[in-house]
């Protein structure tokens, strides 16, 4: 069964409102975030978050990225822009086919090579990830920008099992216990705005928090991502611009629209 949704040119982002109405919403994520036009976020507390390394379980290939999943207690993201506690659920990866692009927020128009997506869930007000995922403010995300440069050794324990998940639909447990925390950049400030999921349903449902500062990634971690497949291992290649790799990942920007976009020097 191929994906009924994707990135190339037969079922791509400017596809996915015929099957995914909200994806034509006025709140839509990615966007391109001018930092000149900005308000300051004033927030009371700093934001902060402990993540349980234990926890990071496995990780899989659903057929457009790679995705790590997170047994989410014992984590917590509060403060910031954010009322109540967040617990992380999984995060996932973002590319492009070559360096110059593959980060779905942009900054002035400026691309990166890749973002990491940590989502969270806001376990104060509601009692499942499903039940959060219906309301405005039952996500959180943090958007964390990749560039080329030294190999990241945290991110290595999910990129050395990716060889074991390079078809859709299999999954490869962490052998070691990773840091979620330790992705993130350090001593980073943050834009922050009211946006969706980025990919489908494209849920209106997403407070982001995109980091200022890239983290560095290496030319072969890079190239690692670039080699997953997005069909089963059964099904035959589809004979798309990409050849059944997952090479290109990321939405375009879509308007800000009415939205306010904050930023917080952390």
């Amino acid at each position: 069964m191929p994906l009924e949704w994707g990135y190339n040119q037969e079922n791509g982002p400017e596809k996915w409102q015929h099957s995914y109405p909200e994806a034509g919403g006025t709140r839509q994520s990615p966007i391109d975030i001018k930092p000149v036009d900005l308000q300051t976020l004033n927030c009371n507390r700093k934001l902060t978050w402990k993540y349980v390394p234990e926890n990071t379980l496995e990780v899989s290939n659903p057929g457009y990225c790679w995705k790590v999943s997170v047994n989410g207690k014992g984590s917590e993201l509060v403060g910031g822009p954010l009322d109540g506690t967040y617990v992380l659920e999984q995060f996932h990866c973002h590319w492009g086919k070559t360096n110059d692009e593959g980060s779905e927020h942009t900054i002035n128009g400026k691309k990166f090579a890749g973002e990491l997506h940590l989502v969270h869930w806001n376990s104060t007000k509601y009692s499942s990830f499903a039940e959060a995922a219906k309301q405005p403010d039952g996500l959180a995300v943090l958007g964390v920008f990749l560039k080329p440069g030294k190999k990241h050794l945290e991110l290595d324990k999910v990129v050395n099992q990716l060889s074991k998940v390079q078809y859709r639909g299999e999954n490869a447990k962490l052998l070691v216990p990773l840091d979620p925390g330790a992705l993130l950049p350090e001593n980073s400030g943050y834009y922050t705005y009211m946006g969706s999921l980025t990919t489908p349903p494209c849920s209106e449902c997403v407070i982001w928090i995109v980091f200022k500062e890239p983290v560095e990634v290496s030319q072969e971690q890079l190239d690692t991502f670039r080699s997953l497949k997005c069909y089963c291992s059964e099904d035959v290649c589809p004979c798309d611009e990409f050849e059944g790799f997952v090479k290109s990942n990321f939405r375009p920007t879509l308007p800000v629209g009415q939205r306010e976009v904050k930023e917080c020097r952390q």
